[in-house]
Parts: C-alpha cells; structure tokens; sequence
C-alpha cells in the first residue's frame, strides 16, 4: 500500500502531503494546498485545483471562484464552515503570460491528476461524505474513475467507486469568465441550484454517519 494512504487522521495526512514530490508541479507552486474543513462533513466539494491566491494562501477556494462558490453556498443555504472543501490536484500549475507578470492557470495533465489521488482518496476514505459535489470535468473524472461531460452529467446523481451519491456541476471559474452580468447572474443561479438539488440526497442518506 502507497505509504500516502496510512494516515490516521486528516491533520497527518496533511502534515505528509505538504511534503510530496510525486509529480513535477511541486517544483514550480508555492505549496501543497490541502483541503479544509470538518473532519466529519456530510458534503465534499470538489475542485480541480488550487489557483494564484490559493497557492500564496495555503487555502481552498480563496479566490475569485472561492468568492463566488461562496455565494453559491448560501444562496443554497449551505454554510460554508459545514463543507469540507479540497482539490484534485493540490499544488498550482501554471505558466508565466508573456509579460511575466502574472501566473496564468494551466489544466493539469491526467499523470499529475493520478499523482495527486492518493491523497484525495484517503480524505475522502476518513472523512466518509454522505454526498460529493464535483465542480468541473477534472474534478468529476478524479472521483467517478471515468470521463464525463457537463451537458450529460450535470444533476443527475451518480456514484462514486466509493459508493459515495456523486453530483457533478461547472467550476465556479467557468461563471467568473463570463462577460455578461445576467449570464453570469444566470449561471450563478444553476450553480447554486445543483448544490441545492445535492444536499436533498442527504435526508434520503438519513442522520446516522459510518462509523
């Protein structure tokens, strides 16, 4: 067994991650950017990976799509500090723009994705989620094991090899791009409503939690 996945508990299998060389893109970010939050939540949030500000934070979901993701969450009336939110791939890659001035988003390579699922899998074996939420394409093919689309996926409640309800919708980022206000209004709103329509699956996953 893969020495990443003997952690006892989130703390030390955050104390390891900080630590990995599994693939390349540690050379080049500032750190490992773990997942937060509680150590039994019902809901996982993921993402595909950490960006500018998060990789100088060490925190997820700080930035422009954080913000957004945020509002998100209440509009679906989901505290934020009830999620636990994380990553596919916990470190930032990125390429210069060609001023140099700023670190332009790359998306990672499936070997770097594959890197990093050792520690996305033991967080999700520790803290046993009643549902996960994947927010884009990276994020949903690193939980469910298989590709998938937006347009076909999206809503619709899946399984993860976890036998974990799975619910796939946009990445925040994809809204923050949008130029039109009332698109991005328009799209903010589905977002928050395909959160809404996944926490509905925990009154089915009643109150008891694995033990």
């Amino acid at each position: 067994m893969d020495s990443r996945r003997l952690a006892p508990t989130l703390d030390a299998l955050r104390r390891r991650a900080a630590d990995c060389t599994a693939c390349p893109l540690y050379k080049h970010a500032t750190q490992t950017v773990f997942g937060e939050g509680p150590a039994r939540a019902r809901i996982v949030i993921v993402g595909e990976q950490p960006g500018h500000e998060e990789d100088l934070a060490g925190r997820p979901f700080v930035g422009p799509a954080g913000r957004l993701l945020d509002q998100a969450l209440a509009r679906a009336g989901v505290e934020r500090r009830q999620v636990y939110i994380t990553n596919a791939v916990k470190h930032f890659k990125w390429k210069a723009d060609p001023g140099g001035k700023r670190r332009i988003h790359e998306r990672p390579r499936q070997e770097e994705v594959e890197a990093c699922h050792p520690w996305f899998e033991q967080e999700l074996w520790l803290i046993r989620p009643s549902v996960v939420i994947c927010l884009g394409v990276t994020a949903a093919a690193a939980v469910l094991r298989r590709r998938i689309t937006i347009r076909d996926d999206r809503g619709q409640a899946l399984v993860s090899p976890q036998n974990i309800p799975t619910f796939v919708t946009v990445h925040p980022s994809a809204i923050v791009r949008i130029p039109d206000r009332g698109d991005r209004e328009a799209e903010l709103r589905r977002l928050a409503g395909d959160i809404r329509r996944a926490t509905r699956s925990l009154s089915h996953a009643g109150t008891s939690r694995k033990k």
